[in-house]
């Protein structure tokens, strides 16, 4: 008995291939990375170093906080950095 020929399907597309490359970051991302989690530092150096009297006085202690804010937000930058 004769063997029939298979068919072929009507939407048997190779499937689309997405790249496994990242895009690489913006030109200006490492440089605000690197100068957030420097001003930060700069910012809490400032507060001890002036005696609670700089960056800004009627914060207080809260100079802290702001500092450890802006480098925190540098280093979280750096789980995108390609």
């Amino acid at each position: 008995m004769p063997e029939s020929k298979p068919r072929k399907r009507a939407g048997a597309a190779a499937p689309s291939v997405k790249s496994s490359q990242p895009k690489p970051n913006p030109v200006w991302y490492k440089p605000v990375m690197f100068g957030l989690m420097i001003i930060g530092l700069l910012w809490i150096i400032t507060f001890y170093i002036s005696e609670a009297t700089l960056p800004v006085a009627a914060w207080g202690s809260w100079n802290i906080l702001v500092g450890f804010g802006v480098a925190i937000v540098g280093f979280l930058m750096t789980t995108r950095w390609r």
